[in-house]
Parts: C-alpha cells; structure tokens; sequence
C-alpha cells in the first residue's frame, strides 16, 4: 500500500512512517526541506513540496491507499523554551494547517482513482479546558486560540467525504516520547533534582505514549469501518501532580518542587495553557472500535519510554 505523509518528518511522522516501512509499504513523506530526514528509514522516499500546493506531488495520490495528514507548524515551537504565541506566530500555526489541507484536497480532487482514506491531525485542544469532566468526541468546541485552530484544521479537508474518500480525525491528547514533544521538558527539571507538579497540580494531562500513537493510526488506516473523530490518549487519564509522582519515581528523582503557574504566564504568556490547563478526553470511540492499547496505566509506559529511549 502506497501512503504518503504530510509533516513526515515530525515526530509522529518519523515514527508512523518507519513502522509503515518496516511492514514494506510503500511510504512517501512530503517535507518542505528534504535534508531534514534524519530518523527516518531508508526505505522513506521523501518529496519536497511547498506546504501549500499539490505541486510536485499531486499525482502520487492517484491509487494511493491512505494520506495521513500531520502537517503543521509546532503549537510550542521548536526546541527548548516553547516559543510565545505572538501575533505573527498564530497566523503562521493557522496558515500551516490550512494550506497543507488545500494542497492534500487539491491533490485527491484531481486524482481517478481516489485514496481509501484520509487521516487528518488534530488535537485534544479541539475540546478547550474543561477540568475533571470526562470529555468524548461528541463533546463541542472550544472557544479559545487551540480550539479554535484546530476546528479549522479539521474542517479544511472535509470536502474529501463527498468525493467518496473515508476520514478520521485523530485529536491527539499530550504524546509522550524521548524524543521531542513535551516529555523531555517534563523530565528536564526531574534531571537537576527539581521536579514536581506545575501550577496547581491539578490539570487533567490526557496522555498516550508513542507506541499507541502510531498503532492507534495504523489501526484507523486498517478498520474500514472507521470515520470521524477519535481521540487518541490513554484510557486512564491524569492530572499534572499524578503524573509528575510517577515520572519522579521512574527517573528516581525527588517530585515536591511545584513550579509556579504565574512564572509561566509571565514567560510564555498566552501559550502557558499547554500546561496550566487540560481536559478529561476519553478514547471513547477507539475503544469501542476495538483498539488493543498497549499502554493503559501512565507508570508502565513512562518506563518504557525512559528505559528504551522511545
């Protein structure tokens, strides 16, 4: 099966690509800067495109089983600290997302024989924060920067479902792996013996490692059955001090120092939500589909991930 990736190089591009791989489809990557490809195997082609348009790549869709569109500019930025959400930036994590949606739908308009189905990224923020409510797909938008985002996100590619094409929204929750996203700015203050919770501590983190990520994707692409929206986290969701108990016990470091919430408003401003405010999403409907997670309980996976470098 051919699959091609918008965002491919990303972290759960990289990673969904070499599974992909390892399995002998034929996956296709489409980045903007095609020396950025460390990481991935060497039976990923990668495209270069410009993010906007089908250009270069549009007839690649043509017969292709699954799109998986993860494109996008960071919600946080790239590296270590998230960078503020500036004006400028905002437009910049908008425009992403929408013109790699045009270009994915100009390039399964033209095609003759259309893909079976479009995985289109989007987030947990998609619900806003709602405190310990439990939180399903069938709950409304929010109304701030993220929610907002990613309705429009979403919405860009709907088109697709009346060209005959099957869509499934996945609304990822916080992803944990070594390897970027926000595990290793969690971990980074457990390193110098100065972790615990942040803020009050009570934030619901809706968290899925990186394992259920990729499976849960690969799972959707499969099940014939599966459209719409799925939120993609773990089962047995926690709140921040939880969580920060478990990581300190993993990493074998002390977790009673609580970082202030207003010190990140004052750094970060509006982007501290991230991590001052979640909300209770439930796989709902991935369970009921039957997704075999492989990681349910937040302790077991932290290991796993911290152990094997995932």
């Amino acid at each position: 099966m051919r699959v091609i990736i918008t965002g491919g190089t990303g972290l759960i591009g990289r990673a969904l690509a070499n599974n992909l791989a390892h399995d002998h489809h034929e996956v296709i990557v489409l980045s903007r800067n095609t020396n950025k490809t460390s990481g991935l195997d060497g039976g990923v082609k990668v495209v270069k495109w410009d993010g906007r348009t089908a250009e270069g790549w549009g007839s690649l869709a043509d017969g292709a089983g699954a799109i998986v569109n993860l494109a996008g500019e960071s919600i946080a930025g790239e590296g270590f600290p998230p960078s503020r959400w500036t004006k400028e930036r905002k437009k910049r994590i908008i425009d992403s997302r929408i013109n790699a949606g045009k270009a994915v739908l100009e390039a399964i308009s033209a095609a003759t024989k259309k893909p079976d189905v479009l995985i289109q990224a989007s987030a947990v923020g998609y619900y806003g924060t709602h405190g310990d409510e439990p939180i399903t797909e069938e709950h409304a938008p929010g109304s701030d920067f993220l929610a907002t985002t990613c309705v429009q996100w979403e919405a860009v590619t709907a088109p697709v479902e009346k060209m005959g094409v099957r869509r499934a929204i996945i609304r990822t929750g916080i992803l944990l792996s070594t390897k970027g996203g926000v595990l290793p700015q969690l971990s980074l203050p457990f390193k110098l013996f100065a972790g615990g919770p942040i803020g009050s501590g009570k934030q619901q983190m809706p968290w899925i490692h990186i394992d259920d990520e990729i499976g849960a994707i690969r799972f959707l692409i499969d099940n014939a059955d599966a459209s719409g929206a799925y939120n993609l986290s773990a089962p047995e969701v926690v709140n921040n001090e939880t969580l920060a108990k478990i990581l300190g016990r993993v990493m074998k470091r002390p977790s009673f120092l609580t970082a202030p919430g207003f010190a990140f408003k004052l750094a970060f401003g509006e982007l501290a939500i991230l991590l001052l405010e979640g909300q209770r999403a439930i796989p709902k409907r991935l369970e009921e589909a039957g997704y075999p997670f492989k990681f349910t309980q937040p302790e077991p996976a932290l290991k796993d991930l911290i152990d094997n470098g995932k």
